[in-house]
């Protein structure tokens, strides 16, 4: 079965990722951008971890053809695109910022995924429950693994080349630039987030007969959406703190974590009809 040979994807694939985040971090902070170490230093990185992206790539292609449906049914299955895709938002990052950290950031998220996923292998089948055979029920899932993750990026764009343990100190120091680099990520990822929701509610029309229904799940997904919107609004009005706002990002990140995973572990969720791997 294909899942059976995930470790060796699952290897190459963080192996690939590491020698880009590596060769990113050698990047020496006082060479020019035009320097010829530096472009061979990024170009090194941006080829490691294209590698990385399309291992990612090739297995969920095969897992795909060998499960003959789409492989976004299970927990695994879902951690299986969230660290493709921390892998192509840190990409997305870093080519745009040059943020040299942001791979690093991107590899380990990728690599606690595909370890959990090695340590904890599922029973995959070829079934999929009526409700899941919706046209609407790929996009929703793909578009929002996606947003999760580049809403992760803009939360750990704080760091900024700095330890965590620091992170917040310098956050409130030196906010301005820092905000300026997460506040794309969260315009993007807030928007492929408003359109999972909208294809979720199209979706939910379709398999239950009504767009919304409360379930903790659509609750929490709410509560992450409504969040992140209150960031722009404030973001864009500029009548509150940086403090404010990254407090606010922080929080908002938090309520994104609980509606993907946290919520599972609600005993209101024992019914939710958004837990399909039971």
């Amino acid at each position: 079965m294909m899942w059976d040979i995930f470790i060796w994807f699952g290897i190459a694939a963080v192996l690939l990722s590491a020698c880009g985040a590596v060769a990113a971090l050698g990047a020496n902070d006082h060479w020019s951008v035009s320097s010829v170490r530096y472009r061979q230093r990024r170009s090194w990185a941006i080829a490691s971890t294209s590698l990385a992206v399309s291992v990612m790539v090739a297995f969920i292609v095969l897992l795909w053809i060998s499960l003959e449906r789409p492989p976004l049914k299970t927990m695994g299955e879902t951690r299986l695109w969230y660290s493709f895709f921390a892998l192509i938002s840190g990409l997305f990052t870093y080519v745009r910022w040059r943020y040299k950290w942001i791979l690093s950031f991107s590899t380990v998220l990728a690599t606690v995924f595909i370890v959990i996923n090695i340590l904890k292998p599922e029973i995959h089948d070829q079934s999929l429950m009526p409700a899941l055979q919706s046209p609407w029920f790929i996009p929703h899932v793909t578009v929002y693994m996606f947003s999760y993750s580049l809403l992760g990026c803009a939360f750990y764009i704080f760091g900024n080349d700095k330890k965590l343990s620091a992170c917040l100190n310098e956050l409130f120091k030196n906010g301005k630039d820092m905000l300026q680099a997460a506040d794309t990520l969260v315009y993007i990822g807030t928007a492929f987030l408003t359109f999972g929701m909208l294809s979720g509610a199209i979706w939910a029309k379709e398999a239950w007969g009504h767009y919304w229904s409360w379930d903790p799940k659509e609750t929490w997904a709410l509560v992450t959406w409504l969040c992140y919107i209150l960031y722009i609004h404030l973001r864009l009005m500029g009548r509150v703190s940086q403090r404010t706002l990254c407090l606010l990002l922080i929080f908002s990140f938090m309520c994104l974590q609980m509606c993907w995973w946290g919520v599972n572990y609600l005993p209101s969720a024992q019914d939710s009809i958004h837990v399909y791997n039971r």
